[in-house]
């Protein structure tokens, strides 16, 4: 098997100014065509004659896992450290972000990463949501429903115990020309999540497809027929107003955007969690009236994730 690896490796490795070593092993040095796979080589000879002198061949370590005395030279020191694989990760990943095209999308998908670490964004996204809607004031109340554990302390008298009820919450979801219809896939997906997030409440949940123009507010429990009209500018600040002016108002509004958008002045009375689509470019966006301005980041006072 070492010898048909050689075999498939060498007939194309070498050339364009990479010397070949001497003594490395070729199809042609077997008698066998060049350009197949080590599989189809491993079929077509046999350990014999012409195959003994490279019996003794050894590719080390990598070839079989076994560690060998040589690996690290011999004084065990020529190994990289970990700056230097953090080095060498960065030239490859730059080397294919800089020719995407040409790079199978598997290595470009390690480009990406090895730049910028995952994230487990929709337990971030999730946890963003309950954290809002747990803060101060967030629809606490008392209820008889189940009695305080102090009543106990006191016979004869029944306390009402402390309840949280589930948080209303409303969902914006930008529809404009610049997000796809994979990413308005993702923010219905996303919707579905929220819900389970603050409980699986779907009456509490409203969605608001909004573009430069706010739609109707749908609530989630007709969820599966929402219509995700759209394909214009954006302008998010009506989806914002269009939200808080539903009856009864949300304790959390959730916005799913690319960011190309004009953020409200104020702080809206509720709290507030951005859920960002990527893009390669977010610091400049291009626009025929203004083809030099620079869209405006989410607000400080909302909290931002990174979908995807």
């Amino acid at each position: 098997m070492n010898i048909a690896a050689d075999c498939e490796i060498n007939d194309d490795a070498f050339g364009d100014g990479l010397l070949r070593p001497e003594g490395a092993v070729t199809p042609a040095s077997l008698g066998l065509p060049e350009g197949e796979l080590m599989e189809d080589y491993l079929r077509q000879f046999r350990l014999g004659p012409r195959t003994q002198e490279l019996s003794w061949l050894d590719c080390g370590s990598g070839a079989d896992g076994l560690e060998r005395g040589w690996d690290l030279g011999p004084d065990g020191a020529h190994g990289l450290n970990a700056q230097e694989q953090d080095a060498v990760r960065f030239r490859v990943a730059q080397g294919i972000n800089g020719r995407p095209g040409n790079a199978p999308k598997g290595w470009k998908r390690w480009a990406e990463e090895a730049f910028h670490p995952p994230q487990p964004w929709r337990e971030l996204l999730g946890a963003a949501v309950r954290s809002a809607a747990c803060g101060t004031g967030a629809g606490e109340d008392y209820t008889y429903g189940r009695p305080s554990r102090r009543s106990a302390g006191l016979p004869g008298v029944v306390l009402p115990s402390l309840r949280r009820t589930p948080p209303r919450v409303s969902v914006v979801i930008d529809t404009s020309g610049s997000v796809s219809d994979a990413e308005l896939g993702s923010a219905l997906l996303e919707v579905a999540a929220i819900a389970r997030a603050v409980g699986g409440r779907r009456d509490l949940v409203t969605v608001v497809p909004c573009d430069a123009a706010a739609r109707i507010v749908h609530p989630l429990c007709r969820g599966e027929g929402i219509p995700l009209m759209g394909g214009g500018g954006t302008d998010l600040r009506s989806g914002f107003a269009k939200a808080l002016r539903a009856g009864p108002p949300p304790d959390v509004v959730v916005v799913l955007t690319d960011g190309q958008t004009p953020w409200p002045a104020r702080r809206p009375p509720c709290r507030t969690v951005v859920g960002l689509f990527p893009r390669q470019r977010r610091l400049r966006s291009w626009d025929e009236d203004d083809p030099d301005r620079v869209p405006d980041s989410p607000p400080a006072w909302a909290r931002v994730v990174t979908i995807g």
